[in-house]
């Protein structure tokens, strides 16, 4: 018990005084979850899109594939993102292994299918209200899809901030895939499990501490966001 009232003192410490290992490990992780999910939206959400607003025949097949991905294995995925861009891979000319852009590559195939699938839920029911008037007004497909995401912007967030934490959350793929290497490629969840390993709580507390921190505020943005409580509606 001492130990942990010890480690948590430290923790709070490293916190308050911004750490610079601290501040380094949580900017790096910060950026490469956001511009995963920047990806990952630009790909899922004109796929939900589509999906609601168009009729094809393998339509069904698609939705159930989308939501039967929504619990892929992270670690399944490192391994296939590793092995596309190992040497001996299709991709591994490239030199992405062992690097940012393997990590967010993992995290941005992880994100895709449950951002696509909550965003196509919100996106079917109000197409069922739009149908009739976007079909009376003669526009386009892709005018469809513009006004159905624009309309349907504040659940979209919600989806987004899904993927968001799944996202920094993730720990196997991203390790296998970036190699947890210090000052390249070592992020928040990495970082907390080989300080626990170590056996430096207080390093790995402090990281925990700012990845909740990080996971609150970006939840309190996107309420910001979304204005779910604007003129006393929830």
């Amino acid at each position: 018990m001492v130990d942990l009232w010890s480690g948590l003192a430290q923790a709070f410490w490293l916190v308050v005084t911004l750490d610079g290992e601290l501040v380094e490990i949580a900017l790096r992780s910060l950026r490469v979850t956001l511009s995963a999910l920047a990806v990952a939206c630009v790909i899922a959400l004109p796929l939900a899109a589509f999906v609601a607003v168009k009729r094809f025949r393998a339509r069904r097949f698609v939705i159930a594939i989308l939501n039967a991905l929504m619990g892929l294995p992270p670690v399944v995925v490192g391994l296939i993102v590793y092995v596309f861009l190992s040497r001996s891979g299709p991709l591994g000319v490239m030199g992405l292994l062992f690097t940012p852009t393997a990590m967010i590559i993992a995290q941005t195939i992880i994100i895709v299918p449950l951002i696509a699938s909550i965003a196509h839920q919100s996106i079917r029911d109000l197409w069922q209200e739009y149908h009739d008037l976007l079909i009376s007004m003669n526009v386009t497909q892709g005018q469809k899809i513009r006004t159905l995401l624009w309309d349907c912007r504040r659940a979209l967030l919600t989806a987004a901030l899904a993927g968001f934490g799944r996202a920094i959350g993730e720990v196997g793929a991203i390790m296998i895939v970036g190699g947890n290497i210090d000052h390249a490629t070592r992020v928040l969840t990495t970082a907390i499990a080989l300080e626990t390993g170590k056996g430096e709580f207080a390093l790995a507390l402090a990281l925990g501490f700012v990845l909740i921190g990080l996971a609150v505020a970006v939840n309190l943005a996107i309420h910001w966001l979304g204005r779910t409580e604007r003129e006393g509606a929830w």
